[in-house]
């Protein structure tokens, strides 16, 4: 299977960057860590061994990406406005960085992206934000409000990376609906009620999504999204 690494220099975050990329053709795959994750932690649990066969045929590509979560939503030193502008910063070097390697290295029409638990939240928030740049986002364990991170301070920003605030009140369902939308999660997840309360406001809204809630006990862990990825994306 092919395996590369890449680290760069990120002037929107104004510092290195770090990247695993997994395949060599097929539709593009764009994995946010878990809370705090960094790159690696998708190969490390097992994920990236759970679609190898899928990698070493070429029918996914797979780009992991790091995370600033630490200083940005879980910064507890720094006011919310700049936990909140922190991941702004780190949106444009998804945006001005990752999507344009990913794109010149792979001209496959399809661009998912996807994530565990809250990189569940940074999938549903970027594809909502920018559905012209995917075609699917596949979240599983996801919970969405990032109010709780921010002490009760709120702002117009706050709203529209909150996709439980800005897709409520959303009057264009029909601009995602070219998305293919799973929220994904487990009958003893606690984020199960996240995810009936997201496919409720997508349900109102008119926007296509895909509800599934697994048995068996399943809950909120790897052994659980390993084959929900089988599952789901491809």
């Amino acid at each position: 299977m092919n395996r590369e690494f890449h680290r760069w220099w990120s002037h929107d975050l104004g510092r290195d960057m770090d990247l695993l990329v997994f395949g060599h053709d097929g539709p593009k795959v764009l994995v946010f860590p878990t809370s705090m994750g960094r790159f690696f932690e998708y190969e490390d649990n097992k994920m990236i061994a759970a679609l190898a066969d899928r990698l070493e045929n070429g029918w996914l590509q797979i780009y992991c990406v790091d995370s600033v979560d630490t200083e940005s939503w879980y910064n507890k030193y720094a006011h919310p406005y700049w936990r909140l502008q922190r991941h702004l910063q780190y949106e444009r070097y998804i945006l001005n960085d990752v999507l344009p390697l990913m794109w010149n290295k792979n001209w496959n029409p399809r661009t998912i992206v996807t994530g565990c638990s809250f990189g569940a939240y940074h999938a549903l928030n970027f594809a909502m934000r920018h559905p012209d740049k995917v075609t699917d986002c596949v979240t599983m364990g996801g919970s969405f409000d990032i109010k709780r991170f921010l002490d009760g301070w709120y702002s117009d920003d706050v709203y529209f990376n909150n996709p439980p605030d800005y897709l409520a009140n959303c009057t264009d369902g029909w601009r995602y609906n070219h998305i293919r939308t799973v929220l994904s999660t487990g009958e003893w997840d606690m984020c199960w009620n996240d995810n009936e309360e997201m496919a409720a406001i997508l349900r109102g809204r008119g926007i296509r999504h895909e509800l599934y809630v697994w048995g068996d006990q399943s809950y909120h862990d790897w052994p659980w999204w390993r084959p929900m990825a089988r599952a789901y994306l491809g």
